[in-house]
């Protein structure tokens, strides 16, 4: 099967309102990003879950979209990013078709890990995206050491880690913001604090009101923004960036939104109080930004439309296509598992 390189998918639409202001295509663009990520996601957890294809578990990030769009938008490519289990959208602003992602959750060759790993531990070097690390706070020291490397480098770029208000309450978590502090890196740390770690709220695993309160603690700086605004969110990772780059340290950005869902999708969640649900609803990050086009007279309601209509389409055939990538070969086991030392064969 043909290698699956980054296309056309990529561009957003063209509608004639998206050219005629900076603010109105960056809109198109994030419209596009949240609503194919929100399209691939239920096609994962609501269908091909059901029907028995997919291989392991679905952690999705329904309602968080504004989230890992408004910061992905913000980054610059030789930025290295550490997305967590709800950030699918990071992979698409960087390249990776959404083929590539049924193909992984699916166990087939067509995936980025060729089917030889869990579904959501993927990643792509080449597009400086590092694979996910289950337990979220374990990638905060992991993206420290990416943050060390480019300030060794004297590289102009930053490193951008992803986690949950749960991760905050780890060790590792501290371990790595304090490293980071202490040796002033460029690392980004954007909180997605959707209010529950797994089934335990908020207060009943930290004493600060915020997860941004923690910050200062370090001396880091910090800020709380609308995490269903996809602007705000751009905007905050702007700010954070151009700390980060410009050689002050890391930068907390903590994002205030909700998870929309069960920790996962063998999860009903029954432990939320089913109002939280029925509030944040109207509070969809989706729906908020398309309000917002429609209001401004960035897109009319045809524009929008059509847009749901295309990324519908292209999850239909990135599906079908999936379906038809082959499972490995055993004979690939060991391939890409261990590195192969110059000049001493293939074996491992």
């Amino acid at each position: 099967m043909a290698a699956v390189r980054p296309i056309d998918f990529l561009q957003a639409p063209s509608g004639a309102s998206a050219g005629t202001d900076a603010e109105a295509g960056l809109a198109f663009r994030a419209l596009h990003y949240m609503v194919l990520m929100r399209e691939v996601e239920d096609r994962i957890e609501r269908k091909l879950y059901r029907q028995g294809k997919i291989v392991g578990g679905v952690y999705v990030g329904r309602g968080q979209e504004a989230i890992a769009v408004g910061v992905g938008l913000a980054t610059e490519p030789e930025d290295v990013l550490f997305p967590c289990h709800r950030d699918l959208a990071l992979y698409f602003i960087r390249g990776v078709h959404p083929r590539q992602v049924f193909a992984q959750y699916m166990g087939r060759v067509g995936g980025l890990t060729r089917g030889k790993d869990g579904n959501m531990h993927m990643g792509d070097l080449k597009l400086k995206i590092v694979a996910i690390i289950s337990a979220m706070a374990a990638s905060v020291p992991v993206a420290a050491g990416a943050a060390l490397g480019i300030k060794y480098k004297g590289l102009p770029h930053a490193a951008f880690v992803f986690f949950g208000d749960g991760a905050t309450s780890r060790g590792d978590w501290h371990e790595g913001i304090n490293l980071a502090a202490v040796q002033k890196l460029p690392l980004v740390l954007v909180c997605n604090n959707n209010q529950w770690a797994y089934s335990t709220p908020l207060e009943k695993q930290m004493a600060c009101k915020n997860v941004a309160d923690r910050g200062p603690g370090y001396g880091i700086p910090a800020e709380i923004v609308d995490g269903n605004d996809v602007f705000a969110v751009y905007h905050a990772a702007q700010r954070a960036a151009a700390h980060a780059r410009s050689g002050l340290g890391p930068y907390l950005i903590e994002c205030k939104t909700f998870r929309m869902t069960g920790h996962a999708a063998h999860d009903q969640a029954l432990y939320v109080p089913k109002h939280l649900f029925e509030e944040w609803a109207k509070k969809d990050p989706i729906d908020r930004l398309e309000r917002h086009m429609l209001r401004k007279g960035w897109a009319s309601q045809e524009e929008i439309d059509r847009l749901h209509r295309e990324i519908l389409q292209l999850v239909d055939e990135s599906v079908a296509w999936a379906e038809q990538s082959p499972y490995p070969d055993p004979s690939e086991l060991y391939d890409n598992v261990y590195e192969t030392p110059s000049g001493q064969g293939s074996e491992v």
